[in-house]
């Protein structure tokens, strides 16, 4: 760490501009240093009961603080750098390769409707005779089937409807979903069914089924934010805006999915509506927070499906799952109608079986619906994926000591992802240090916690803990305890990370990382009724995402293989402010080298009846 003296429980930092990131600097990789045993069942009531208690719970809190290195990293470090509370990054016109620019000012449909026109043709052509083992339905798919009369809109939400009744019940019990409604779903469908018959659909998400993570606004369902009280308190009144764009679009909202409670936590294991099974292994989690919309992408039901990410929640679960997973740059997405859980980390992120499919969707929620607030990115870059070949000379930016913190799968299947991209496109890693990965997560950790109990504290007043999940409760007491020191710290600490990455960015294109450290790990009997707290997996699964969330970078996974279970692995790729055109690009070229490679996920539904493709 760029350190100018260190006392015990006491660090004085170098000013970020004397730090070292070159490959020959002296800084120190420090590995996430989690002190907590796994607990489930009645241990984590006993640590709740423990947490919660006024004698006992301020010394546990301390000794935990101390312990997990908040007190000597965050707390009592001195820094020069003022506070930075919002990940805000000036609008950066510069010139990004093979792309078309979009004025925000278009409608969704308008802004589906360019971002298709960017696609490659070829596309359509790879369904039949191609060499793939197994792929995704994409938007394009469903369009042209609905389009040729093959299957309509109405026949896809029956087969919809079908698979969630088949996969919430025994024996597969996957928990994908916390509400849906039939009657809703086909009533959407036949409207669009109509639509095509008379030859006006209104896009190419014109019923296409896309799913919501209920941390979203979306009618006519509540928005629990994975508990049994929050909707009885903060009732939906309107779709959120992001919502509202894919409803203009014509696509068919099919429910809200299953997520971690109050997104507090990294499994998906929900006490009160089940844990989310991960479709490549039903005895695997799916990763959280936005674990059902990562798990109804992978396993057929939806192409494509929201999420919000604070903490790595729609990059974790998507790389888990075997899906990509798109988190746009702070403030490019509107986050109306959005739980307010975390209001300076939290984004809305898209979970997709293609990158295309990621891109489209991307496209329509860009939009600025009125009422118009002022734009902080008045351009909009869509890339030309249908270039001739891919964008030349990309730089990846490498932190060869974070990169292999990872499992021993994980670190060779990403590791040949590189090797794979420089063969094929002549693209160049470049070795970088990045100072202080640990500081930043301790930090990103204390502003997430801070802001999600702020966020709550009206609501948790008139609430009965009992309504609660253990994990749940355990959480929102530790997150209690953060102080206001702690915050503006923590905010300080954003300002040296935010100069680090923008230094950074100034010798390649992108970081390129793994997206989790480890891959779907067991769920154990004992978490089903009360959740579990399991820091170290948890740490290992947010190591790669923070840089994401606490700077407010776009980022996009990508997935790039298997581990000798059979179970999917990520790559991600983390971009400069706004450049979110590049790093779609990078995602395509990276997924047209893996594509003949995806495997078929154990529980995956064909709403489109093509089995005979595959």
């Amino acid at each position: 760490m760029g350190l100018l003296f260190k006392n015990e429980g006491h660090v004085v930092f170098k000013p970020a501009k004397d730090v070292d990131l070159t490959p020959a600097s002296s800084e120190l990789y420090l590995r996430a240093n989690v002190k907590a045993p796994r607990l489930a069942g009645f241990l984590v009531k006993v640590f709740a009961w423990f947490l919660e208690s006024r004698i006992f719970g301020t010394l546990l809190l301390f000794i935990l603080k101390r312990d997990n290195l908040i007190h000597k990293l965050v707390t009592n470090a001195e820094l020069e750098e003022p506070p930075v509370h919002v990940p805000l990054h000036p609008f950066d016109d510069k010139e990004e390769q093979d792309v078309k620019q979009v004025g925000s000012e278009l409608s969704p449909p308008e802004l589906v409707q360019q971002a298709i026109e960017c696609l490659p043709v070829s596309l359509e052509k790879t369904l039949n005779g191609s060499n793939f083992s197994f792929r995704h339905w994409t938007i394009s798919d469903y369009s042209r089937a609905y389009t040729s009369g093959e299957i309509t809109p109405r026949t896809v939400a029956e087969h919809l409807i079908a698979a969630i009744h088949e996969s919430s019940t025994p024996p597969l019990q996957m928990s994908f979903f916390i509400n849906y409604k039939a009657e809703d779903i086909l009533k959407q469908a036949t409207e669009s069914t109509l639509r095509y018959e008379q030859g006006v659909p209104i896009s190419a998400l014109d019923g296409v089924p896309i799913a919501i993570k209920d941390e979203i606004d979306c009618l006519p369902y509540p928005t629990t934010g994975g508990t049994k009280w929050l909707h009885n308190l903060r009732p939906c009144t309107d779709d959120a805006c992001c919502v509202k764009c894919l409803r203009l679009c014509g696509a068919v909202l099919v429910g809200k999915t299953n997520m971690h409670e109050l997104g507090a936590g990294t499994s998906g294991i929900n006490p009160h509506y089940g844990a989310t099974r991960n479709p490549y292994s039903r005895s695997k989690i799916s990763g959280g927070s936005s674990s059902g919309s990562a798990a109804v992408v992978a396993s057929g039901l939806c192409p494509v499906a929201l999420g919000v990410d604070g903490g790595g929640s729609v990059r974790m679960p998507a790389a888990l799952c075997g899906v990509v997973g798109l988190k746009p740059t702070f403030g490019r997405v509107p986050h109306s109608g959005v739980l307010p859980l975390n209001w300076t980390v939290g984004m809305v992120g898209i979970l997709a079986g293609t990158v295309e499919d990621a891109f489209i969707v991307y496209a329509a929620i860009s939009c600025q619906l009125p009422p118009r607030q002022l734009s902080l990115s008045p351009k909009v870059n869509f890339p030309l994926l249908n270039s001739t070949k891919p964008i030349s000379s990309i730089k990846l930016a490498k932190y060869s000591e974070w990169f292999n913190d990872c499992s021993d799968d994980i670190r060779e299947c990403c590791s040949n992802a590189l090797e794979r991209l420089q063969k094929q496109y002549g693209w160049k890693t470049v070795e970088v240090t990045i100072p202080e990965i640990e500081m930043m997560r301790l930090a990103h950790y204390v502003t997430i916690g801070s802001e999600c109990s702020t966020s709550l504290s009206a609501f948790l007043e008139k609430l009965d803990f009992k309504e609660l999940g253990w994990d749940a409760r355990v959480a929102l007491a530790v997150y209690g305890a953060f102080s206001s020191k702690e915050y503006i710290k923590a905010q300080k600490i954003r300002n040296r990370q935010m100069q680090f990455h923008m230094n950074l960015f100034t010798q390649a294109d992108v970081i390129v990382s793994p997206t989790v450290g480890v891959t779907a790990y067991t769920i154990l009997d004992d978490a089903f009724n009360t959740g579990e707290l399991d820091y170290i997996n948890g740490a290992a699964l947010v190591r790669y995402s923070i840089a994401g969330n606490f700077l407010g970078l776009p980022a996009v996974t990508v997935p790039v293989g298997y581990d000798k279970s059979g179970l999917p692995i990520g790559l991600q790729l983390i971009g400069k402010p706004w450049s979110e055109a590049t790093l779609i690009h990078i995602a395509f070229a990276l997924q047209d080298l893996y594509v003949s490679e995806y495997r078929k996920p154990e529980v995956y539904y064909d709403l489109l009846n093509k089995n005979s493709v595959f």
